[in-house]
């Protein structure tokens, strides 16, 4: 083989792997967990979030937590209804939402950890109080 031959099989091969990249990359287009879908909607809606976190903590209404090995237990101080979104941020898919209102004298909010990965999820709980938005973020571990 002489050196004319090494050349051209050398380009042709780095062309291939050029386009098995370009393939790759466009297949995994939209799995990524790190990227939100209404990312500048979020920007411009940030100042209502801000709003909502301040009155959680001038109005002491943060909720304590409380992890077992089958559920996560929220308390609130009132009476209210809410959205939970529990958030993993490997895998997109194993993002767990629900909506509802506070159980008994309590004000708690249980949500079953069964068949829920282990490791780092992102807790989002955001509700309404009196005409008050709130809202409570945190990294936990399960």
């Amino acid at each position: 083989m002489n050196w004319g031959t090494k050349i051209v099989l050398g380009m042709a091969a780095f062309m291939s792997f050029i386009v098995g990249m370009a393939i790759y990359m466009f297949n995994n287009y939209g799995k990524d967990a790190l990227v939100e879908d209404d990312y500048y909607e979020k920007g411009i809606n940030y100042n209502k979030e801000f709003n909502a976190k301040t009155n959680m903590l001038n109005d002491e209404a943060t909720p304590t937590l409380d992890i077992t090995k089958s559920q996560l237990i929220i308390k609130l101080k009132d009476s209210v209804n809410y959205d939970l979104a529990l958030i993993r941020p490997s895998s997109k898919s194993a993002d767990v939402k629900s909506k509802g209102h506070t159980i008994g004298e309590s004000n708690l909010i249980l949500i079953d950890l069964t068949g829920m990965g282990k490791g780092l999820w992102q807790l989002k709980l955001s509700w309404t109080n009196n005409g008050k938005d709130y809202l409570f973020t945190k990294e936990i571990t399960l």
